[in-house]
């Protein structure tokens, strides 16, 4: 099975796909904590968090510095996402918040408002990420910004 397939329909067009990236960009401005956004029409899986699991892994997500990636996972046309953060910002944040932003996910996607919901998110992840693991000289971006597109 392919994790990463590009010949299909794009998801989101050009300006969209901009505002994701530059949503992402921002919110790990002040940060040395990382954001990944991966997108795609079904999950084959019934746990889209199994998903994610298997994508952060592959996205190499587990391997920063700190431990603080966070991966949004999205499968749009099966209105399924996760939202998975790495052990040293999960020890920081907690379950409560993950939820938070589930719903927060949840509530704009239910007034078809993904993009919109996907921007608050990564926003509010970020700051997160720059309470708890603020930008120091020499901090690099370790992974890149672009989105995933699976299958």
């Amino acid at each position: 099975m392919k994790l990463f397939s590009f010949n299909k329909k794009e998801l989101f067009s050009e300006p969209e796909k901009e505002r994701l990236i530059q949503a992402i960009r921002l919110a790990e401005r002040l940060t040395s904590g990382e954001i990944r956004l991966f997108v795609e029409s079904r999950c084959e899986y019934v746990d889209p968090m199994d998903r994610a699991k298997e994508a952060f892994m592959a996205l190499g997500m587990d391997k920063t510095k700190q431990r603080n990636g966070v991966l949004l996972y999205i499968a749009l046309r099966d209105h399924q996402f996760a939202i998975l953060g790495d052990q040293g910002i999960h020890e920081k944040v907690g379950n409560d918040f993950w939820q938070k932003e589930a719903l927060l996910l949840k509530t704009h996607f239910s007034s078809h408002k993904i993009i919109e919901g996907i921007e608050v998110c990564v926003k509010e992840i970020g700051e997160s990420l720059y309470h708890y693991f603020p930008y120091e000289a020499g901090d690099q971006n370790e992974l890149p910004d672009d989105i995933v597109f699976g299958k």
